[in-house]
């Protein structure tokens, strides 16, 4: 059977569930196929209402519309329907090249799978082949007068029509830029509430406990079977299978990261090292050609990294400053649902799998780092990232003022004041110096001051 399906469609029986789910809602064909489905029922429940329970015997004379008129009705509404439908998919694409030029092609991903555009799709879609069918059935009836047809027929032109409106309203707002950054926002926000917090942080350990020393000097290696990026990991059956086996798995490479076949994937060592199937743990991690989000944060936080570079380089630093504000509010939430510890335990408090560490900063020099480089001497864009800092210092634990300073204290640290204005460096020292007070760095700014201002 699976030789007989469509390549594009046998790729879905290969994915995990979690994958699948991510994929369908990623496409454009997935919710119009579900509207085109509701619409074949609906034409066959108006056909019964008018052909067979004779609906017209039980409504007022005023909803009864003559054979011809409902035919003619049918076939205006035809052409009616898909001229709105062209006219929509016309400016989906007008929408979709803006954002792969002035912003980022790895944007497109999300428009398409936002479910008012789908929503959109789908009501033209359906509301096309209700009237298409709906008109090859009443040619051939003998009936005299309908009633649920035509009346469900101007229903579907209204809605088509006030769709139509909806849609391009939504492909408007959704193209401004703070929504877009917003938008880039809340999915990572969500990913990391969602995704990581169900996957990692119930097993999460502060401390590495028993990490059977005597064995580990006997470790296993695993390489990749395949090229690709490391896209999801079942760490949940990876503990319990950890467990049942009774070893220890420490991962060499993060979700997110390309590998080529043959390069370390993991390593295992335990008193039950030699009896594992290793295939039990391969299965539970996914390789594939492309990046998924799915339990990958840096991939959106490189988004919005992308989008303050396209703004620099289109001259527009407002974008960048808008995209700066929204990282910072993510970086928040990282803080907030992420524990910076690489060891998950399973439920009798023993260490099971061990994760490539991770820490604050990096996370710090993924959502700023990018923009930082690209902005160069741009002043206006540096002291932005540093008022940014400032206020990371002011909600963060104190654990994290001395990453913010020193991420922010490079900045100035790599500035010619030759090369710059004396109000642009002003205000820059001055945001330095901000956050040199909420983090108690004030006798490190005043070194700095005095080399720029000499």
């Amino acid at each position: 059977m699976k030789n007989i399906i469509p390549p594009s469609l046998r790729k879905y029986l290969q994915m995990s569930k979690r994958e699948r789910k991510y994929e369908m809602q990623s496409t454009l064909w997935y919710m119009p196929l579900l509207y085109v489905s509701s619409s074949v029922v609906l034409v066959v429940l108006t056909l019964i209402l008018d052909l067979t329970l004779d609906i017209e015997q039980y409504t007022p004379d005023i909803l009864h519309i003559d054979e011809d008129i409902t035919r003619m009705l049918v076939s205006t509404l035809i052409g009616g329907i898909l001229t709105l439908s062209a006219f929509t998919l016309n400016s989906l694409l007008v929408v979709l090249t803006t954002f792969s030029g002035q912003f980022s092609p790895r944007m497109l991903l999300n428009f398409v799978a936002d479910k008012r555009t789908q929503h959109a799709l789908g009501v033209f879609n359906g509301s096309f082949v209700y009237v298409l069918l709906v008109f090859l059935f009443i040619g051939s009836t003998q009936l005299e007068f309908f009633v649920a047809v035509p009346i469900t027929t101007i229903f579907l032109a209204f809605l088509t029509a006030m769709t139509f409106i909806y849609f391009i309203n939504h492909a408007t707002t959704w193209m401004q830029v703070h929504n877009i950054t917003n938008t880039m926002k809340e999915n990572s926000q969500k990913i990391i509430r969602e995704t990581l917090s169900e996957d990692l942080e119930v097993f999460r350990a502060a401390s590495p406990g028993d990490l059977m020393k005597d064995q580990q000097e006997e470790f296993i290696t695993i390489t990749a079977f395949k090229n690709g990026y490391i896209q999801l990991a079942d760490y949940r059956a990876m503990i319990q299978k950890a467990r049942e086996d009774n070893i220890i798995l420490q991962f060499h490479v993060r979700t997110g990261d390309f590998i080529l076949k043959g390069n370390r994937l993991f390593s295992y060592w335990g008193p039950g090292a030699e009896e594992v199937d290793i295939k039990n743990y391969t299965k539970l991690i996914q390789i594939g050609h492309k990046e998924l989000e799915l339990q990958d944060i840096h991939m959106g936080m490189n988004k919005l990294a992308e989008i303050a570079i396209k703004s620099l380089g289109n001259n527009d630093p407002k974008t960048a400053v808008t995209t700066i504000h929204q990282m910072a509010e993510l970086m928040l939430a990282v803080e907030d649902y992420i524990t910076f510890t690489p060891y998950l335990k399973d439920k009798n408090e023993q260490v099971r799998v061990i994760l490539v560490k991770e820490t604050f900063e990096s996370y710090l020099y993924r959502g700023f780092g990018l923009i930082r480089y690209y902005a160069k001497n741009d002043f206006i864009i540096l002291t932005e990232i540093i008022g940014s800092m400032k206020r990371l210092a002011g909600s963060l634990d104190q654990s994290k003022h001395e990453v913010l300073w020193e991420f922010s204290s490079n900045i100035l640290e790599q500035v010619d004041p030759y090369q710059s204005y004396r109000l642009d460096l002003r205000f820059m020292l001055d945001s330095l110096h901000q956050l040199s007070e909420v983090t108690g760095y004030e006798e490190e700014y005043k070194k700095i001051e005095a080399s720029l201002t000499h």
